[in-house]
């Protein structure tokens, strides 16, 4: 009888975990994990419910429906805005990327450790650092400085529309706000960049130095193309910090409403954050749905950026 009463056990214990009825702590967590998975999307949900409702009194009285002279037309107002935008963050991107992927490089294949895991720890205490010190480093310490080259520049590479205009002091132009900006999106690059050249196969590296290959010939054709889709991807979440950054562009760039390409000019761009930020204060009712809109124009670029972003690493090499 006993034999028979052990031989059962099992084939109870298997019926108590695989039946029909699932542990109370089990459906808990799942239904705790499905729900915190929804809210981000009814939260993102919720705020472009909310902006498009707002922004619709300015689509509304916008020239370009009502045909009225006396209208503000949405694409004069929100353009110059656009180009500021996209203009300072993708200057900030091209000064900001090489210098991130060096240091990613020396973090991962150069540094010791000793040196390596404090200099990671620093990078990552500068991603934690407020935007409206990175603007008031910017405009009080580091725009003055800047001057000398922005002349420089503008003397012998004038011929260039990029350098071209009349540089005036104090030089808070797109310039400089890129390069704010650059400061302070190169940390997630950095950081990014760095776990994924750590996460090359160690066999292959090892390989290429045994074939003969030198440090820098292995991380050429190693490391680089396998963490490329990496680097893109942090690149492109780099791009999105830059479009959104508010007050630091508000503290370091004088604002104005052009197409023009002049970075050293003063007054001749704007971003669409800092804008919201400067003129939200003070503006009502179609005003202020215009101010909405415009967060909904940089609500839509920020979402394909990063979209675009999620994609090239799900398509990224597998470790």
């Amino acid at each position: 009888m006993s034999t028979i009463d052990a031989s059962n056990k099992p084939a109870a214990r298997k019926t108590v975990a695989s039946g029909s009825g699932r542990r109370a702590g089990d459906t808990i967590f799942s239904a705790l994990s499905v729900g915190s998975g929804l809210i981000i999307f009814l939260a993102l949900a919720a705020v472009a419910v909310f902006l498009s409702l707002q922004s619709r009194e300015a689509i509304e009285g916008s020239r370009e429906l009502t045909g009225s002279a006396d209208a503000v037309s949405l694409l004069e107002y929100t353009g110059p805005l656009i180009f500021g935008t996209v203009f300072a963050a993708v200057l900030a991107l091209l000064m900001a990327v090489p210098v991130a992927v060096g240091i990613a490089l020396f973090i991962s294949h150069y540094a010791s450790r000793k040196l390596s895991t404090p200099l990671g720890y620093l990078i990552d205490l500068l991603a934690a650092v407020p935007s409206v010190v990175f603007g008031l480093w910017g405009g009080v310490w580091l725009v003055p400085r800047l001057e000398p080259l922005y002349l420089f520049l503008n003397k012998h590479l004038g011929f260039i529309p990029l350098f071209a205009g009349e540089p005036t002091a104090p030089m808070k132009n797109l310039a400089s706000a890129s390069v704010v900006l650059a400061v302070m999106i190169l940390p997630i690059i950095t950081a990014v960049s760095r776990e994924v050249f750590l996460q090359t196969p160690r066999l292959q590296e090892e390989a290429a130095l045994a074939l003969g290959a030198t440090r820098w010939e292995m991380i050429k054709s190693v490391v680089l193309p396998f963490g490329k889709s990496g680097v893109i991807s942090a690149s492109m979440l780099g791009l999105g910090r830059a479009l959104g950054e508010t007050m630091a562009v508000l503290m370091v760039m004088s604002p104005g409403f052009t197409y023009s390409l002049h970075i050293f000019e003063v007054g001749r761009h704007q971003s669409i954050a800092a804008n919201i930020a400067a003129q939200s204060a003070e503006s009502t009712g179609i005003d202020m749905s215009r101010l909405i809109f415009t967060g909904l124009v940089l609500f839509v670029i920020t979402f394909v950026i990063n979209a675009i972003a999620r994609a090239i690493v799900s398509r990224g090499p597998k470790s």
